[in-house]
């Protein structure tokens, strides 16, 4: 090996590495903050074809500008739709859980008359009325 493999440490200082992950991290926030606000504006109900046409052309055009004037003007809604968005999104979760959750509740109640049958606390003729019930119920 001749000795032209080493001087790119020599000719890249660590400040410069630090330097050159700094922009780069920025770089990388930039466009999650790019991507947050142009995605915002695109999920907003309440803004309607032409505002979102329109914020959506100064965001591209002068993006720096564009986000900086959105996140001035919209900044606090952002964060309150997204909250909504949350609280929507967990109640239908809930709701969902709720819902396929009851369902398990007759399969106990058909292995609780199962096992009263095998115990003799039930005849037959018993079970399937009281099985019967329960399949209805469903």
């Amino acid at each position: 090996m001749n000795g032209a493999t080493f001087d790119l440490a020599v000719d890249y200082p660590i400040l410069n590495l630090f330097w050159t992950m700094m922009l780069c991290f920025f770089w990388v926030l930039w466009f999650m903050l790019l991507f947050r606000v142009v995605g915002d504006i695109f999920r907003d109900d309440g803004l309607h074809g032409w505002g979102k046409a329109g914020w959506t052309l100064f965001v591209i055009l002068l993006p720096y500008l564009g986000v900086l004037v959105y996140l001035i003007a919209r900044g606090r809604g952002m964060g309150e739709r997204e909250a909504k968005r949350a609280r929507q999104s967990e109640q239908a979760f809930r709701s969902y859980i709720r819902e396929n959750a009851g369902s398990t509740g007759h399969v106990e109640e058909l292995s609780r008359l199962a096992e009263l049958k095998n115990r003799g606390d039930l005849t037959p003729a018993e079970y399937e009325q009281a099985k019967a019930k329960v399949l209805v119920s469903s």
